[in-house]
């Protein structure tokens, strides 16, 4: 079965794998990667590593996106606008709940567009 993937993007590495790591623990099949910190692993973003994620994450069901700060959402669009796959959305809601309820929902085998409804309805 295919999932809906999920990129988690933060200014910190840390923060970002240690939500993967949570995720994981529940929803082992669901695709969820991390785009955490710049490229030279400081504080910050890199749109390179969130198009990384993307593709990583992207299992024929889409993507979709889930930020923390500031940068981190221009960043997302940078990197979206510039991708081969147009099933991708960027997320409006909380880092960590929002994740989560994603990985739940898409773990039930449910489409990119009912993933993002529910994340939109719970928050």
């Amino acid at each position: 079965m295919s999932y809906v993937g999920i990129v988690l993007i933060s200014h910190s590495a840390k923060i970002a794998e240690g939500l993967q790591e949570l995720i994981q623990q529940v929803m082992t099949d669901v695709p969820v990667e991390t785009a955490g910190g710049t490229d030279d692993n400081e504080i910050g973003t890199s749109i390179e590593k969130i198009q990384q994620a993307m593709e990583r994450a992207d299992k024929g069901k889409g993507v979709l996106l889930f930020y923390d700060i500031g940068s981190a959402k221009m960043n997302a669009e940078m990197a979206m606008e510039m991708a081969e796959s147009t099933e991708i959305k960027l997320m409006e809601a909380p880092l960590v709940e929002a994740a989560y309820v994603a990985a739940v929902e898409s773990g039930m085998g449910k489409s990119l567009q009912e993933v993002a409804d529910a994340v939109e309805k719970a928050f």
